[in-house]
């Protein structure tokens, strides 16, 4: 008869690989806290030093004094500029709105996110059929460019109209048209000294409504002109 082959040793009790596992866990977490703990003060201050420059805060660095101390002497006058600047911008883009309805200009100011649009009826800003704006319109529109170009953004000028064929035989479409509405307020923003890399114009005619062209309430709206600023 066989023998049964004897066990050369015993197996290791379950609770005893939870333990190890903890014990191991112990001693990182200790090793992490020793480490913590032995931070050199120079490499801290310095990256206190590189993280507020970043982010375009201003402080009085003198490293020798700064070493023996436990506060760090930081400001950040000029932290998120952008941010401001932004909305700086909505409350210019605000006042101005106000100015146009007085002058009998539907205009509205919508926010996406980073995106300003700046949406203005062309009604009372160019006769029919033309792309020239009205002479009293145009310090309405200087004033704008002289508010965007305190923000110093990127704007684009895009032109709008509705979907009724264009009768002047001056211009081949509605798209024609809106491109040289575009670029006539942007020559106009050239005038006021705005950055010519900041600003570029665009034409869409009626291929980008905001309202339903079979009512003359709906065309009206969508006869317009936008200032789409990106303010990121």
């Amino acid at each position: 008869m066989a023998r049964k082959k004897k066990e050369e040793c015993k197996k290791i009790p379950g609770w005893l690989i939870s333990f190890g596992d903890l014990m191991s866990l112990l001693l990182t977490f200790f090793i992490l806290l020793f480490s913590m703990g032995t931070i050199s003060l120079e490499r801290f201050h310095m990256v206190i030093k590189g993280v507020t420059e970043s982010l375009g805060g201003r402080k009085i660095f003198l490293e020798q004094k700064l070493l023996n101390q436990s506060n760090v002497p930081v400001e950040l006058p000029d932290m998120y500029p952008k941010i401001k600047r932004r909305k700086m911008l909505t409350k210019a883009l605000l006042d101005i709105q106000q100015k146009l309805k007085k002058a009998g200009i539907d205009a509205d100011v919508i926010q996406h996110g980073s995106i300003i649009r700046f949406r203005l009826n062309t009604d009372k800003i160019f006769p029919p059929g033309s792309e020239a704006p009205y002479p009293q319109v145009v310090p309405l529109i200087l004033e704008i460019c002289k508010s965007l170009k305190k923000a110093n953004f990127t704007v684009i000028i895009e032109g709008h109209t509705d979907n009724i064929p264009i009768r002047s035989g001056k211009y081949k479409s509605n798209l024609e048209l809106s491109a040289l509405r575009a670029l006539s307020i942007l020559k106009l923003f050239r005038q006021c000294g705005y950055p010519e890399k900041y600003m570029a114009a665009r034409g869409y005619g009626p291929y980008r409504p905001i309202a339903p062209n079979n009512t003359p309430q709906g065309r009206a709206k969508n006869r317009r002109v936008e200032f789409v600023i990106n303010a990121s």
